[in-house]
């Protein structure tokens, strides 16, 4: 009997025991998050870490030109995918497969839902909010160079949607439609002229440009960060004054900065809000090129992921006048001012890119030297059924490997696997929830089967004593 029930109590362990598998970038087929009309070329992959947040914010992290959503999962992996972990927000990695940069030129991307690559990325925010019940008032954008780009587009196109955005070595929003055709075959995604800092508006055209994208939109405008090396000769640092002059105007801002300073290399300047709350912020990094440093605990404080609850840190800053509009099918608005600010010093990445068509090295370690960056990529999977708009996609697991602390690398590690499971929030398919459901089933099962032949065999002993006495 004893060596029966010792026999339960091992198996009936064995069965509930299961190694925790690390969360990792997973795809989300546009059947699932997309709309009528969108790019079948962009796709969706996002990180949910193991611990979420109560109402989690959102970053969306755009891929550079010859990047993808995996080699952007890598080399973040020290610093926003770190602090996912840490402080419980989810991060979005669009991928514009084949098509070498994003599109940030074409009359549908610079149109609010026009059908371009700037929709795509909007409905995956939307999916997101709706199924994991995320803060739509801490929706937050970064990207280097045509990530960048993107980046700033973003803030736009989708005031309603975004709060705050960080873009590295990038250009201002409607620049790169200048001479852009959107032909990949003949380069026609590059815009020699706007890379080359020769479009340049008065701050009043920029602004009327941005205004003219959403022109029903009358809420509250995300505020940006921005870096540019002065030595910037793929993405002239030229855009950098265009850009403030954009941003002054959409902002309501005054041109001539609240403060300027030298702080990492270079020529710091913020510009404060009515509320006194710094609403745009630029660093001019001396002397670097494309492959600008920036800091990460500075990028990551502006967009307020140093915190894990509570508002974003300019709507607490400066409490809201007025609504944000609505974001569309399958996620709410953005209301009132929802953004915030603040910076903070530390260890950041180099941002390492290339030319036009051109490889973008990895890099990453301190502010001041460019490491190496990972070389694995995780083990990705996805499942799941749709149910409306929101969906049920299910997130599998895998081993989580490699990665460096900034935005840069060309396609380090490949390209994910599918495969996986012990994923997460999942209702079908092949997600954890199901799948820790069915094995616990067998495990009661097994240990219930257990118990009856350990009765069994106390019952065949007592007869047995029983017939001999």
């Amino acid at each position: 009997m004893k060596q029966a029930l010792l026999l339960v109590a091992a198996l009936s362990t064995a069965s509930f025991a299961r190694p925790a598998l690390a969360a990792t970038s997973q795809k989300v087929d546009q059947s699932v998050w997309g709309v009528s009309g969108l790019p079948s070329y962009v796709n969706m992959y996002i990180y949910v870490p193991d611990k979420l947040a109560t109402k989690p914010p959102i970053l969306v992290a755009s891929h550079h030109c010859q990047g993808t959503a995996a080699s952007t999962y890598s080399e973040t992996k020290s610093s926003f995918v770190a602090q996912a972990d840490k402080n419980g927000f989810i991060i979005i990695f669009p991928e514009a497969t084949g098509h070498n940069c994003w599109d940030v030129g074409s009359a549908k991307s610079l149109k609010h839902d026009g059908g371009g690559d700037t929709h795509a990325i909007a409905q995956m925010v939307r999916y997101t909010l709706t199924k994991y019940s995320a803060d739509a008032t801490r929706v937050y954008a970064f990207g280097g160079s045509s990530g960048a780009m993107m980046t700033q587009a973003l803030m736009g196109v989708y005031p309603d949607l975004f709060a705050a955005g960080v873009a590295i070595s990038g250009v201002p929003c409607g620049c790169w439609a200048v001479d852009y055709t959107g032909d990949v075959a003949s380069n026609g995604q590059w815009s020699g002229p706007c890379a080359g800092g020769q479009v340049s508006k008065t701050a009043k055209e920029w602004g009327d440009l941005v205004r003219s994208m959403f022109p029903s939109y009358s809420g509250h405008r995300p505020r940006l960060q921005l870096w540019h090396g002065t030595a910037d000769t793929t993405i002239s640092y030229k855009n950098l004054a265009e850009a403030v002059k954009e941003w002054t105007n959409v902002l309501s801002l005054s041109q001539t900065p609240t403060t300027t300073d030298t702080k990492f290399g270079g020529t710091h300047q913020l510009w404060k809000s009515q509320c006194g709350f710094g609403a745009l912020e630029t660093f001019a990094v001396d002397g670097a090129g494309h492959g600008v440093s920036w800091d990460v605990n500075t990028a990551v404080g502006f967009l307020g992921l140093d915190q894990a609850g509570g508002p974003d840190p300019e709507a607490a800053a400066c409490p809201p006048t007025g609504g944000g509009g609505s974001a569309g099918s399958g996620g709410g608005g953005r209301a009132g001012n929802s953004a915030g600010g603040g910076s903070s010093a530390g260890a950041g990445g180099a941002l390492q890119m290339g030319g036009s068509g051109g490889t973008m090295p990895a890099a990453g370690g301190s502010t001041s030297s460019a490491g190496a960056a990972g070389a694995g990529l995780p083990a990705s999977g996805a499942g799941g059924a749709t149910d409306g708009s929101a969906g049920k996609a299910n997130a599998s697991g895998g081993a989580v490997q490699g990665g460096a602390a900034s935005i840069a690398g060309a396609n380090a590690g490949g390209a994910p696997t599918s495969a996986g499971s012990n994923g997460s929030n999942g209702d079908n398919g092949s997600g954890c929830s199901c799948s820790l459901a069915r094995r616990t089933d067998r495990g009661v099962l097994r240990l219930s089967l257990l118990s009856l032949l350990g009765i069994g065999l106390v019952l065949r002993r007592r007869r047995s004593r029983a017939h001999a006495e």
